[in-house]
C-alpha cells in the first residue's frame, strides 16, 4: 500500500477540526475552515482504517425563528381567557379603531363610543343609527364576545356596516379588550 502523507495528515486535521467544532471544543465560536479542495490524485490513496475520522456535523441547527403572530397557548385553548391583554399595547393596537372610534364617553364619531363597552347590549347607545344586525344581535358585549368579534366583525355579526376587516392576531385582540376596560 502507499500511502500520501500530506494527505493523510490534511484529512486527519480537518476531521480533528470539525469533530472539535461540532463538540464545542474549538477555543473560537466559528469552526474551522473546510481544507480547500486538490486536484484528484493520478493513483487513488488509501487511508487506513484507525485514520479514518468519524463523521460530524460541521455546524448545528440553528434555532427556529420565533413566529410573528401570536400562537395559541400550548395546552390548544384558543378563546379569550387564554390570553392576558395588556392595556399600553392596546392602546397602540387600537390608534387603527381611532377613525371611527372614541373611548371617550358620550363621543360618538362614524361608530359609536367605545367608553365602558364591556358589559353593555348591542345597539345600545342612545342616538347613535347602528345597522339593524347590530341593533338586532342583542348581546352582551362580555371579553369573549369581544374577543371573537375583533377576530371577524362581519362573520360574527353577518350585516354590521363595520367595514373593519378585524384583528386577526389574538394577543392584539386581548390587548385591545383590556385597553377598552380601562383606557386611562
Amino acid at each position: 500500500m502507499r500511502f500520501d502523507t500530506k494527505r493523510l495528515s490534511l484529512a486527519m486535521a480537518s476531521g480533528l477540526a470539525l469533530v472539535l467544532a461540532a463538540c464545542g471544543g474549538s477555543e473560537t465560536s466559528t469552526p474551522a475552515p473546510a481544507p480547500a479542495a486538490e486536484p484528484a490524485a493520478e493513483t487513488p490513496v488509501e487511508a487506513a482504517p484507525e485514520a479514518t475520522p468519524e463523521a460530524a456535523p460541521a455546524e448545528m441547527p440553528a434555532e427556529t425563528p420565533a413566529p410573528t403572530e401570536a400562537a395559541a397557548p400550548a395546552d390548544g385553548a384558543t378563546g379569550y381567557a387564554a390570553y392576558t391583554g395588556d392595556a399600553a399595547k392596546g392602546k397602540r393596537v387600537f390608534a387603527q379603531c381611532m377613525t371611527c372610534h372614541s373611548v371617550q364617553e358620550g363621543k360618538n364619531n362614524v361608530g359609536p363610543s367605545l367608553y365602558q363597552i364591556v358589559g353593555r347590549h348591542t345597539g345600545s347607545i342612545e342616538g347613535f343609527k347602528y345597522s339593524d344586525a347590530n341593533k338586532n344581535k342583542d348581546i352582551v358585549w362580555t371579553e369573549e364576545n369581544l374577543f371573537t368579534y375583533l377576530e371577524k366583525p362581519q362573520a360574527f355579526i353577518p350585516g354590521t356596516i363595520m367595514a373593519f376587516p378585524g384583528l386577526r392576531n389574538p394577543q392584539d385582540r386581548a390587548d385591545v379588550i383590556a385597553y377598552l376596560k380601562d383606557p386611562s
